[in-house]
């Protein structure tokens, strides 16, 4: 993902989501919200399994035995439905990538529902490395990457162990970053082809959908990111209000930034409200933490305490929905 032109964005989303969002609502938040302990030494695990695989990249023996491992924590951890949407894609060199976007569904009947949404796939060059060196490497992606996912995996398995009121959807979306720095679209490839792929009617998709993406960096912070406060305000209200009442309140600024390529942007297009959980170091120059793209994203920069604070976070909102009867 990177930064871009706002106006590019926006006209983009409002050319190709001709349906209109579903209303969130009014979104009280409780003033003793936790239900469930997230446990980040479990989330913790779950990334530096996955690094420990090597990079992600698909195609590679890394990537296959990754997914592979999402599949087994996801049947472990009881989820009623998994779901593999197998594709191709083609990137911006023209090399056609071989993609699994993979969905766990939790009440699969259930008439509310929530979509919470990582990628799980690592950038195939560290372009972004000061060593010019490196840049023909792949990123190891324990935050781009495996912290996102870690934190969905812990998920899962607090779901299982305790079903929610409400269905939520686990979508873990692979090729989102593979993309060219001044080709927008060659970004989230998994994503877009999974939008059209989707198992859903217009009338039971999710109300809103959360994307976690860098959440695991140390002395992480985040803002109400651009695209999200523009097409899901209320669902980052939602967020953004729990994290406080759940004394996160130092790690989530109730503050907005700038715009992010992400996979929410095409989440937004299919007419699911989305946000984007992504810390951003630095918001006067729209930069990301300083180990992104380059060989240092590994786990020397991965903080358990980040981990709680967003896995917590969301397991307090996703507790504290109630069901459409």
């Amino acid at each position: 993902m990177k930064r871009l032109r706002l106006a590019l964005i926006l006209l983009t989303l409002m050319a190709c989501n001709s349906n209109k969002t579903k209303a969130v609502g009014d979104a009280p938040v409780q003033k003793s919200p936790e239900k469930v302990e997230f446990n980040a030494d479990s989330a913790y695990k779950y990334v530096g399994a996955q690094v420990g695989f090597g990079p992600r990249v698909p195609g590679t023996k890394g990537h296959s035995d990754c997914g592979q491992y999402i599949i087994d924590r996801l049947n472990a951890f009881g989820a009623d439905t998994i779901i593999e949407y197998r594709t191709t894609a083609e990137n911006f060199k023209g090399e056609q990538l071989q993609l699994n976007n993979i969905m766990a569904r939790f009440n699969p009947d259930a008439k509310r529902r929530v979509l919470l949404l990582a990628h799980w796939d690592t950038r195939p060059w560290a372009d972004n490395d000061p060593d010019p060196d490196n840049h023909t490497k792949p990123v190891p992606g324990a935050n781009d990457g495996a912290s996102g996912t870690g934190v969905l995996l812990e998920l899962a398995r607090i779901f299982g162990r305790e079903r929610p009121q409400i269905g939520v959807d686990l979508l873990f979306v692979d090729g989102e970053d593979s993309g060219a720095e001044s080709q927008d679209m060659s970004w989230c490839l998994g994503t877009q082809k999974w939008i059209s792929q989707m198992p859903y009617k217009a009338s039971d998709k999710p109300v809103y959908g959360i994307l976690l993406d860098m959440v695991g960096g140390r002395d992480a912070r985040f803002t109400r990111e651009y695209v999200s406060e523009q097409f899901a305000p209320s669902v980052n209200d939602r967020v953004w209000a729990m994290a406080n009442a759940s004394g996160y309140g130092d790690r989530f600024v109730n503050r907005r930034a700038g715009a992010v390529v992400d996979d929410h942007m095409f989440i937004n297009r299919a007419g699911i409200p989305c946000i984007d959980i992504i810390e951003c170091a630095n918001e006067s120059t729209g930069s990301f933490h300083p180990s992104w793209h380059t060989v240092n994203d590994d786990m020397d920069n991965i903080d358990s305490a980040t981990l709680k604070a967003v896995g917590q976070t969301v397991a307090n909102v996703i507790y504290n929905e109630q069901p459409q009867h």
